[in-house]
């Protein structure tokens, strides 16, 4: 299979996986029906659904064709994972490692033989601030957890919006995002670490040097001058990465009306025995 391929709809032989920070889910229900059904991925995680547990539109979802787990919270928070034809086996609903966190922002379920961990990392700002120590905090409970589910050996996969930029080559040629917690050190080096113990970012594996803008701010003309950022990543644990076979971002969903400032991002995986 080419290099980045898009898994056709109805494809047996790969199992289609993306992220989607939906920034409001029944506000963007629309949008997020439309492409769940041109894109027909297999799972989906989706972040920031701004909908309370009983707001949250499972039954829109089921009758598209969707099971779904997920946590909601009021404000920004909230995190789902939806599997296509199934139900997804939810296995935690949220972070280990602070019994006091009670911000909705990981989701872990077995979808398809692969364990999904939904998550919408802490955004930091402003920094420095409690809100940036809060991230930081975060990122090395991930950190941690994600060195356990290495340890057993299954097939994982870690997606959703970590709210970290990892390289200049992750954002157009700026610096007015120079202060952000997005692109600070420490942000990039909680990421870098968890690339470094073994974690594949599957975008960057099979796009090396290609712009994989994720996120196009609704500010300043931000979309329609491609200034973007990626910010929605895909991790594979060791047993999981070499049955990646492709991986993009769907841009056009951007541009739609009433779309989120986020584009998803997705990663074909060749189906375990293929």
């Amino acid at each position: 299979m080419a290099r980045g391929r898009r898994a056709a709809p109805g494809d047996t032989e790969t199992f289609k996986l993306a992220t989607f920070n939906i920034n409001g889910v029944n506000r963007r229900l629309p949008n997020l029906l439309a492409w769940l059904e041109a894109a027909r991925p297999d799972a989906v995680c989706l972040q920031e659904l701004k909908a309370e547990q009983d707001r949250f539109p499972a039954s829109a979802l089921e009758e598209a064709g969707y099971g779904a787990v997920w946590r909601g919270q009021r404000t920004w928070n909230g995190v789902a994972i939806l599997a296509r034809d199934a139900v997804p086996v939810q296995t935690a609903d949220r972070l280990p490692g602070d019994a006091d966190d009670d911000q909705s922002r990981y989701i872990e379920a077995a979808v398809g033989g692969i364990l999904v961990g939904c998550i919408y990392l802490p955004n930091g700002n402003p920094q420095p601030g409690p809100k940036f120590a809060y991230k930081l905090a975060w990122f090395e409970r991930l950190r941690r957890h994600a060195a356990r589910l290495r340890k057993a050996g299954h097939p994982v996969a870690l997606a959703g919006d970590y709210n970290v930029v990892p390289t200049d080559a992750d954002i157009y040629p700026t610096r007015s995002w120079d202060d952000d917690a997005l692109l600070q050190p420490e942000s990039r080096a909680a990421f870098a670490r968890l690339v470094k113990a073994g974690w594949t970012d599957a975008l960057r594996k099979l796009h090396p040097d290609a712009p994989l803008y994720t996120f196009w701010d609704y500010k300043r003309n931000r979309w329609p001058r491609d200034a973007g950022l990626r910010l929605d990543h895909i991790l594979l644990s060791p047993a999981l990465a070499p049955r990646l076979v492709g991986a993009g971002v769907d841009r056009a969903v951007r541009g739609e009306e009433g779309a989120s400032d986020h584009a998803p991002a997705w990663i074909t995986l060749a189906r375990s025995g293929s």
